[in-house]
């Protein structure tokens, strides 16, 4: 027997028990004649202690951090109790002891606070596992999964499986494809995610399916990003969209309850995708803090229900607003007492590449009813006045505006309001807030192909209420410039993403399950019959044996339990991640492979 308890395991209650434990030496620290080890496992750390008489052993084969040891011993209560840990008030005073196994010095410090940088830790990922830190994340998101699939279960879902090698049918991301030996020239692909297998099953009267699942997408990498990526991913049949809503802000609330002892009692909010657009210039807002945007000046078509306000700004002679295709502000609590060298930061941070804007304009809102601007040129008091006015700028706040083009200043301004909420500390890590965004647009024009692409994916049904205009009109743009005018340009998908702290964790929509509207998405997004049934003749096949009303969503796994660890990276919660290039650099992958195996293939490689 290697071990009768886990290094976290005894407590005083044990005191006078004789046990077997193994583990990884964390610490030595040697006090004259005696010396005392930190045993570590997964579950914890125990002190040991070596009296005298084991001294000779030590000093003939001293132990070093990260050996495998094994220690048989008698639990005592420690002098100097621990309060930080589990086991801290016992110690196991040593009988006997066997290294099982010898450590080379590791390349950095398995500790909390390591010193080993991102680079070597992942090059030797199975020393940075043993830290506390990481293991703590993986308890997290083992936590998460069994808790998800506990709901699902306890609603009736199924677990069933679904291929990984499948058919290349490119909408968005690029796919992984794999060469198949057995049939030359041609080509799996890995899924990006279940989607037709999952609405096929919906067809085969699986009528509750769930899979945690990996996807694959070959596209740019970023902290939230990993070429293979895990999803919570759901379907159901014979449902509408608020049955989907109701169920899934349940599965997100059952999370919060099992993983972080939170009772998330709030009714989760919800709000349009143009909603989302208008007050936070994104669709994915972070609702935990206000700061709402003010559209001062914005294209009619854009938000064709708003009122223009750009009267407060025009007629200036202030070219930058006259010249700006949008214009919005928002305003910044308790913070007009910022000084010049703070505003000029400001202005560089929404300069660089990221941010992309060419300058800022502020006013600040002082305390004694005076206003002070960087435009006081060409805006009087009056004036000044009327714009705090509108941004609901109270005395003590800073107005921060950036003005050009519609699709960048609102990204921008989007990006400042978090990042001056992060400064102001209004985005607590330990507080969760959810929301349901709703009403997307179905598509999205392309304007380097002319046509239209879909929002979300193909198999996204319209609203009820747009179903007969999708079906109804001819889907071609015949002028580029007038694409607006299109009656697509306003449908509406039945679709819905849930959004947790300004991090889109989910997303799906109620699906096209009637082959003639499913047909009629696949022509709007240019393909003719014959590529519809070489892509997806299978589910068009599938549709005319009675597919029933469906729908269901994804949830974004790793992002899910990165936003509960209070991470801003997926790869924190990942065992065995990638880099931000896509390499394996533990495994050095991905690498090159013979000539054997590539004439197997009938592969031949020009790389240039």
């Amino acid at each position: 027997m290697y071990r009768s308890n886990t290094c976290g395991e005894l407590r005083l209650t044990d005191k006078g028990k004789e046990v077997t434990l193994a583990g990884w030496v964390q610490t030595v620290r040697k006090f004259g004649a005696i010396t005392f080890v930190d045993l570590r496992d997964r579950y914890g750390i125990t002190q040991l202690l070596f009296g005298e008489e084991l001294n000779p052993q030590l000093d003939a084969s001293p132990l070093g951090r990260e050996f495998v040891l094994q220690a048989k011993g008698v639990v005592n209560e420690r002098s100097n109790k621990n309060p930080n840990i589990a086991t801290g008030d016992i110690e196991v005073l040593v009988q006997s002891f066997t290294v099982l196994n010898k450590s080379a010095i590791p390349p950095f410090t398995i500790q909390d606070d390591t010193d080993g940088g991102d680079d070597l830790r992942m090059k030797y990922r199975y020393l940075d596992l043993r830290r506390n830190a990481v293991k703590k994340n993986l308890e997290l998101r083992y936590a998460v999964n069994r808790s998800a699939r506990n709901y699902l279960h306890e609603k009736g879902f199924m677990d069933i499986e679904t291929p990984f090698l499948i058919k290349s049918t490119p909408e968005g991301a690029r796919d992984f494809v794999v060469p198949s030996r057995m049939n030359a020239g041609q080509f799996y692909a890995l899924p990006q995610s279940p989607q037709t297998f999952k609405q096929l099953l919906m067809v085969s009267g699986y009528d509750r399916y769930y899979q945690v699942v990996k996807c694959f997408r070959d596209e740019d990498l970023r902290a939230d990003r990993q070429p293979e990526f895990t999803q919570i991913d759901c379907e159901m049949a014979f449902v509408e969209q608020e049955d989907i809503l109701n169920m899934f802000e349940g599965l997100a609330k059952r999370i919060f309850k099992d993983v972080k002892g939170i009772d998330y009692t709030d009714k989760v909010e919800r709000m349009s995708w143009e909603e989302a657009m208008w007050n936070y210039g994104n669709d994915k807002p972070d609702i935990r803090f206000s700061m709402k945007l003010c559209n001062l000046k914005f294209p009619a078509h854009t938000f064709p229900a708003k009122q223009s306000i750009s009267s407060l700004i025009d007629g200036a002679g202030f070219n930058v607003f006259d010249a700006a295709e949008t214009v919005v502000a928002i305003a910044v609590p308790g913070c007009s007492e910022y000084t010049r060298k703070q505003t000029d930061e400001l202005t560089e941070w929404v300069k660089r590449p990221q941010i992309g804007m060419k300058g800022m304009v502020f006013i600040k809102v002082n305390a004694d009813g005076t206003y002070k601007s960087s435009v006081d040129k060409f805006y009087n008091e009056e004036k000044l006045k009327a714009i705090a006015e509108a941004t609901g700028a109270k005395a003590g706040d800073l107005i921060l505006i950036l003005a050009g083009a519609e699709e960048r200043t609102r990204k921008a301004i989007s990006e400042l309001r978090l990042e001056m909420a992060e400064r102001l500390g209004m985005r607590r890590k330990d507080e969760f807030k959810l929301l349901w965004v709703l009403d997307f647009p179905l598509f999205e024009y392309s304007e380097d192909d002319n046509r239209w692409v879909a929002r979300h994916h193909p198999f996204t049904s319209p609203k009820p209420s747009d179903i007969s205009t999708m079906i109804n009109n001819n889907p071609a743009i015949e002028n580029a410039a007038e694409y607006l005018k299109h009656p697509y340009a306003n449908i509406k998908a039945n679709a819905y993403d849930i959004v947790l702290n300004g991090n889109e964790i989910g997303g799906g929509s109620i699906r096209i399950y009637q082959r003639e509207l499913q047909e009629k998405m696949f022509e709007a997004l240019g393909m003719d019959k014959e590529e519809q049934l070489h892509k997806f003749g299978f589910l068009l096949g599938a549709f005319e044996y009675g597919a029933p009303p469906h729908g269901g969503i994804a949830f974004g796994f790793d992002r899910f339990c990165a936003i509960l660890g209070g991470s801003e990276s997926i790869r924190d919660f990942i065992a065995f991640p990638k880099n931000n290039s896509g390499r394996d650099v533990m495994l050095d992958a991905p690498a090159t492979i013979d000539d054997k195996q590539l004439n197997e293939l009938s592969i031949k490689v020009d790389v240039k």
